[in-house]
């Protein structure tokens, strides 16, 4: 066919290529994603983004030197707005060389990530690939190692998420691992470094691809922020996570409107914690009365759910939540706690959002299995994360805060700005019981009557906890700047965070600090 001479003609080629590219894949390709159900990546940047907003760039690129190569290369890149505010976009084409890395794919990816490098703004990558084009041999793998590259620059500067709505095998789940974070789709989304059939042959062990790297699976495993049913709740949950990111560290996040002062009612709290000591309660039914509402977007749910990190709003200004949860492990820290506390907090200081902190901890958790895991450089993490962090911390003691627990759950020691508590905190090295046997183990022992051994155990365990847990010791020695009753809590949280919202810090000057190993 002869090259298009006239301006007409050419404008009709541009518009037959332009449509050719809007789906580009096989006949049968698309026969078969339409089977499944499943969306065209088009359709998938048009549910998350405003409308009309999305641009396209390098929809006609292919592959150089292949008369056959197919537009897109596999890939779909632009960028467009949400709410308002600027995003840059990428989103596989499955249907494309099983949405493969490629050359031509690489260079559109790392093209609208030093986009978002330039002007400062959140990159959204829609996971649904095939791994490393192995016909392109070494070029499939240094196109990935081109975007990796282009994720250090990113990190911190602005948010960076993954959507997994398919199979994200090899090569292709570091991209998303080194992202902020993950929002898998119940099953559609899979993960793994290693496929099942390759794992069968290597070492003979037999499991299915959901079995092995499922949405709910990879979550259990702490490689999923979030898992949801569908393509469109997870559009959702992303789009409600950056309404609480700032579009770069350098940007303020969005305000929205919040009650007054004098409107908040918060006589419920006083009758909230219950009388035993050793009850349990779920720490998320605290937590949304602390904020302005109940839209708290909770981060790796299922995963270490000991520790609740979650982000919301104070005054109509995003906050990180960092809280002990008594319904698991008593709210002890063990080592994935900590590892999952400790990336929060990271990410929140990251994109200044202020560290609130809610307390009920034993301590960490003690065990065998949990020294075998490395409870104590996974532990040592997440108090060298609460001291890097530069923005403002405050912390309410509500019940129990043992031992290191205590230290790293926002003390003023390590860094914590204001320390508020209930007259139900319980502040001390250990608990009365386990203190009982540390201190009066032996003579307890000598006691040959039960009924009186156990009245002197009481009768010590009483005594400490008046003496050693009062949080009023604490507050006589200042390491809690003020006791509050419940129903005053989210007024106070309010004024300080006012109080703090001008905090500066300096660190000595020096390349990087060294995490705990």
């Amino acid at each position: 066919m002869s090259a298009p001479q006239t301006t007409n003609e050419k404008l009709a080629d541009l518009r037959d290529r332009l449509e050719l590219a809007q789906d580009p894949g096989s006949e049968r390709a698309r026969a078969r994603r339409d089977e499944a159900g499943q969306t065209t990546p088009r359709q998938r940047i048009h549910a998350l983004l405003d409308e009309g907003s999305f641009v396209e760039i390098g929809a006609l690129a292919r592959t150089p030197g292949d008369p056959e190569a197919v537009f897109s290369d596999g890939v779909v890149t632009g960028y467009g707005r949400i709410d308002g505010r600027p995003v840059a976009i990428y989103a596989h084409d499955k249907t494309v060389y099983g949405g493969s890395v490629g050359v031509t794919f690489g260079r559109k990816v790392v093209e609208v990530m030093e986009f978002a490098i330039k002007i400062g703004c959140p990159v959204i990558g829609i996971q649904d690939s095939g791994g490393a084009r192995i016909q392109d041999a070494v070029t499939s793998l240094a196109m990935y190692s081109e975007i990796a590259r282009r994720q250090m620059p990113l990190s911190g500067r602005s948010p960076q998420i993954s959507i997994m709505l398919g199979k994200s095998a090899g090569g292709a789940v570091y991209a998303p691992v080194t992202t902020d974070f993950i929002v898998a789709v119940e099953g559609q989304a899979e993960m793994y470094v290693t496929g099942p059939a390759v794992i069968k042959e290597v070492t003979g062990e037999d499991i299915s691809s959901a079995e092995l790297g499922g949405a709910r699976q990879q979550e259990l495993n702490g490689n999923v922020s979030v898992v949801v049913p569908s393509e469109e709740e997870a559009f959702d949950f992303v789009r409600d996570l950056l309404g609480h990111l700032p579009t770069s560290t350098f940007d303020d996040p969005p305000v929205v409107w919040a009650p007054a002062d004098e409107d908040l009612d918060d006589s419920a709290l006083d009758t909230f914690m219950p009388d035993d000591t050793n009850a349990g309660y779920d720490m998320m039914d605290l937590l949304v009365q602390l904020g302005d509402d109940e839209e708290i977007l909770e981060i790796q749910e299922n995963y270490a759910p000991n520790l609740i990190c979650a982000i919301g709003r104070i005054d109509g200004r995003p906050v990180a939540f960092v809280a002990n949860n008594p319904l698991h492990f008593a709210g002890c820290i063990d080592a994935a706690a900590a590892d999952k506390g400790a990336r929060f907090i990271q990410t929140c200081d990251a994109y200044n959002l202020p560290l609130i902190f809610v307390v009920d901890t034993p301590g960490y958790l003690p065990g065998v299995e949990q020294e075998k895991v490395g409870l104590i450089h996974r532990g040592a993490k997440l108090a060298f994360s609460v001291v890097e962090a530069t923005v403002p911390k405050v912390t309410l003691i509500v019940r129990k805060a043992y031992g290191g627990a205590y230290a790293v759950m926002g003390s003023k020691n390590l860094t914590g700005d204001l320390n508020f508590a209930w007259p139900t905190a319980q502040i001390a090295v250990m608990g009365s019981a386990a203190a009982a046997v540390m201190i009066q183990g032996k003579q307890l022992a000598a006691v040959e009557d039960p009924d009186q051994r156990a009245m002197m155990k009481k009768m010590f365990m009483d005594f400490y906890d008046e003496t050693m847990t009062s949080p009023y010791v604490a507050a006589e020695r200042g390491f809690i700047d003020a006791m509050i009753q419940p129903s005053e809590t989210r007024l106070t949280l309010r004024r300080a965070l006012r109080q703090l919202a001008t905090k500066q810090t300096k660190d000595l000057p020096k390349k990087h600090a060294i995490r705990p190993m």
